[in-house]
């Protein structure tokens, strides 16, 4: 067999074929550009809300590195950074933090940051620069300037109060002046505001400081690294630590080093979180979208190969093989393509962009970026050609097998069997029965109209049931419980949050100052422990406390020792107490028993305090206690040190250097038992904002008389109408600000602004997806119509020569397109009813704040477009192809 090249030749058929076809040219580069459009739009809209994310999260975590190494000495960090694993690294010294007037609602570090680790920490100067060693310069953000009463000014001199010994508790205040050397504006996504200071400056103010507490922060360096990727951050952290002999996993150890994991990193996440589940989901979703242009193309080739049938079979009869004639239209494809392409990615990426801030605005992002990834363009371009070729390879198959016989009878019959012909007496046909018979000529083609215009049904539908399934009531229910919650600016703070001593508490002064406003419908206080107070609990539970926080059995076994026993052997454990109004009472979530008895001032009852985790699953082994046990509580007034040898007390100052062995215990104190009368669990809005032992509940009344303390914690209270709501607001605002600048508060009104932004940019997002597979579907149906019209336009004229009338075929036509579009508002009102509750437990089990309410009322919405679609379309197509008179596409028909 001699072999020919011929490849030129068929480029050039393909060539000629396609200019002869401008029209369906038209059509296909149409086609193609909404699929790229619809590629390039998603792609760079979820790389640009992915990007913001992590940017903003990046901006809460601090800065954008990999991992930190925390809490390490100048010789271990340059030992850990020399390190293979380790790309680029940057090392920051924290003197301090600040605290008291005029930063209680601010966090404030002040620490020296390696140059080229600054731009990681977001705090490059905007104006001048960083400060200069050996000089008092010092650099920071507009915030800490407004807070000082300081004017950003470069050369401008500030004086800033610190303290030594973050972490410990017993902090070293350090008043220094310095010269402004540069400044930044302020990041609202920031949780810390920084003051850069010189090393020089850093290692003068520490070479007189020294502490013993490990805890202590100050003077100590964080490593923080990159690595060649973000995707296994805490296994390479993890292999640095070994290879350097160093671990993280006992803090018992002298060779003990902590890490951080930067979560801001979604790939990080995703690589370390994602199941099968996750990843069939995203499967599915590319699918889907490929699927959908799939869809759009398919028809466009189809007709082409319908109206071309004749010319390849012609081909056929000179020699052209089946696989050249798959090549042409491939060919024709990708000449297609290079068309449309380019057109799609430009106007989908424009159509992102402008998307991406409107979704990103709904979400309460502070800055929304639009990434310019270049993966965006490679993804739409391989997707794009791949649903190309896909959507030919078929009507390629088609134009290859047909032999010139058929292709001169060929008249879109598809693959469909003969039916057999009824004798006498059948029913005599209408326009019904006719559009019926056409449309069963190719049922394939006809199935897939339906699907694609059913498809765009079912997405708005599942759209519409995820955003109304948003249950305000469970998102706040998490967030905050009341219309308002007043507390010290400490609690509220990011980064210190919580209540841990009487100078937080609320005071009677600004709770009358808030009384004194109309329009409060119920309030009730929040008492907080500033007691030392003691659960005694078994042993067995003890160490299944301190197991289930992680800590290895031989740990356990020294804290057994070492803790303070009952005469029956029992061990005397620290607890976490509230003292509650009937406010508050009313609004923890009840596990089991009943709270009233809490309510009576004469009460021995109290309410063990259960985990739980957002999606309300409660963590039955976060609690010892049970409905019905009886606890015992001991409330310390004092306590004593003692040589656990001798038995002898100590003081304080002789535990300093002590040579033997002492410990801790209570010395005054009393005891009271309780009777647990429900197990519940605390929103977190009343709750102390941390986690630090097993917490119980007590009335306010009973709290007050055991503890011995009256210290407000949180004041909450309901407003009674939106406006009393909205002026209650505005005066807090200026209260907490201007007049009692100590003290914050949180409102109800902030969460549902979040939680309608949430709602809104799903269904933005799928409001965008469903209209995109819309327009798929319509010009699928516009196709499907135009392809009957064109492949039987002879057929058409043979009908009006013998007799119809141009308005009996009009109606005709009308009838299919709304057999079209009813079969299609059938199919998605079953798929939707068949769907929609498996999906609906999907997506409560994916998002706490979720409830599934089955609705098919976007469906009933949809008919009457629909109906419209099916009268509208086939008239139109109808009056472009009847421009030609009878006799004219008749001549067509016998040439």
């Amino acid at each position: 067999m001699i072999k020919v090249s011929n490849r030129k030749c068929i480029r050039n058929l393909s060539a000629r074929s396609l200019k002869a076809s401008k029209t369906r040219n038209l059509i296909a580069i149409l086609a193609i550009v909404l699929t790229t459009i619809m590629f390039t739009a998603l792609f760079t809209i979820a790389a640009s809300i992915n990007y913001s994310f992590q940017q903003e999260n990046f901006r809460m975590v601090g800065g954008d590195g990999h991992g930190s190494f925390k809490d390490i000495s100048e010789e271990q960090m340059e030992k850990l950074r020399q390190d293979p694993l380790i790309k680029e690294s940057g090392g920051r010294l924290l003197l301090g933090m600040t605290g008291g007037d005029p930063f209680q609602k601010a966090h404030v570090e002040v620490s020296y940051i390696e140059p080229g680790e600054v731009p990681h920490y977001f705090c490059e100067p905007k104006e001048g620069k960083l400060p200069k060693e050996g000089t008092n310069q010092a650099a920071t953000d507009t915030r800490v300037l407004e807070l000082l009463g300081v004017k950003p000014e470069v050369g401008t001199k500030f004086t800033i109060t610190y303290n030594l010994g973050s972490g410990t508790g017993e902090e070293t205040p350090v008043t220094k002046a310095f010269e402004l050397s540069g400044w930044w504006e302020y990041d609202e996504a920031a949780t810390a505001s920084h003051v850069l200071v010189p090393l020089s400056c850093a290692k003068k103010e520490l070479s007189n400081y020294q502490s013993q507490d490990k805890s202590d922060q100050t003077g100590k360096w964080t490593l923080d690294v990159f690595f060649k990727n973000a995707r296994h951050i805490e296994e390479n952290m993890r292999q640095v630590l070994k290879d350097n002999g160093y671990q993280c996993d006992d803090g018992s150890k002298d060779n003990f080093i902590d890490i951080g994991v930067n979560w801001g990193y979604t790939g990080a996440q995703f690589s370390q979180k994602a199941d099968p589940v996750t990843v069939f989901a995203i499967v599915a979703l590319l699918v889907l979208i490929i699927f959908t242009g799939y869809l759009i193309i398919y028809n466009v080739f189809q007709i082409s190969v319908a109206n071309d049938i004749q010319f390849y079979g012609l081909l056929k009869t000179i020699g052209t093989t089946g696989r050249q004639i798959s090549r042409m239209i491939r060919f024709q494809a990708l000449a297609l393509s290079g068309l449309g392409i380019p057109v799609g990615l430009l106007l989908g990426f424009l159509i992102g962009t402008k998307l991406t801030p409107v979704i990103m605005e709904q979400l309460s992002y502070k800055v929304a970026f639009v990434s310019y990834n270049p993966l965006i363009f490679l993804g739409a371009i391989i997707f794009a050609v791949i649903t190309v070729l896909l959507s030919c390879r078929q009507p390629g198959k088609i134009a290859a097998r047909v032999s010139p016989i058929e292709a001169v009878g060929y008249a879109e019959r598809g693959r469909e069997k003969r039916r057999k012909v009824r004798k006498k007496g059948r029913e005599k046909p209408s326009l019904f029965s006719m559009a019926r018979a056409n449309l069963g000529r190719n049922r394939k083609k006809t199935v897939l109209v339906i699907v694609s215009l059913s498809l765009a049904v079912v997405l708005l539908n599942i759209a519409v049931t995820f955003t109304n399934g948003f249950d305000m009531d469970k998102y706040l229910q998490s967030k905050v419980v009341t219309d308002f919650v007043v507390g010290s600016a400490n609690y509220f703070n990011t980064t210190n949050a919580g209540f841990r001593d009487s100078g937080q508490a609320v005071t009677e002064d600004v709770i009358s100052d808030i009384n004194s406003r109309k329009g409060i419908k119920e309030s009730g206080r929040i008492y907080g422990q500033t007691s030392s107070v003691e659960q005694l609990m078994t042993e067995k539970e003890y160490r299944k406390i301190y197991r289930g926080w992680g800590e290895d059995k031989k740990t356990v076994d020294e804290r057994v020792q070492w803790a303070d026993k009952s005469e029956d052997g029992r061990i005397y454990e620290g607890a976490q107490f509230y003292g509650m109004e009937s406010l508050p009472l009313g609004c923890l979530g009840v596990i089991d028993g009943d709270l009233s008895s809490l309510s009576d001032s004469d009460s021995h009852s109290i309410a063990a305090v259960y985990m739980a985790d957002d999606y309300g699953k409660v963590e039955k082994d976060s609690h010892w206690a049970k409905t019905g046990d009886i606890v015992k509580i001991r409330y310390v007034d004092e306590y004593e040190y003692y040589d656990t040898d001798t038995g002898k007390i100590l003081s304080e100052k002789e535990t300093d250097n002590y040579p033997g062995n002492y410990n801790i215990r209570a010395a005054k104190y009393h005891e009271e038992e309780y009777i647990v009368a429900a197990t519940v669990t605390v929103p977190n809005t009343e709750s102390y904002r941390y986690y630090g032992t097993q917490e119980y509940v007590m009335g306010a009344d009973a709290f007050r008389r055991d503890s011995g303390t009256s210290d407000v914690m949180t004041y909450l209270f309901n407003m009674d109408s939106q406006k009393s709501t909205a002026g209650m607001s505005k005066f807090l605002e200026h209260y907490t600000n201007k007049v009692q600048t100590s003290y914050d508060y949180e409102s109800k009104m902030s969460y549902v602004k979040e939680f309608d932004g949430l709602r809104n940019m799903f269904s933005i997002m799928g409001g965008v997806l469903s209209g995109i597979v819309a327009l798929v579907g319509i010009l699928n149906f516009f196709n499907a119509i135009l392809t009957g019209i064109i492949t039987r336009k002879r057929e058409f004229a043979v009908l009006q020569s013998i007799g119809m009338t141009g308005r009996q075929l009009k109606q005709m036509l009308i009838i299919e397109g709304l057999i079209y579009t009813l079969a299609a508002i059938l199919v998605s009102l079953i798929f939707s009813l068949i769907l929609s509750p498996p999906i609906g437990s999907m997506l409560t089990n994916m998002f706490w704040f979720f409830t599934f309410r089955q609705t098919e009322l976007p469906i009933l919405l949809i008919v009457p477009v629909f109906a419209i679609l099916g009268l509208v379309i086939p008239l139109l197509t109808y009056h472009s192809a009847a421009k030609h008179t009878i006799v004219e596409r008749l001549r067509d028909m016998e040439t």
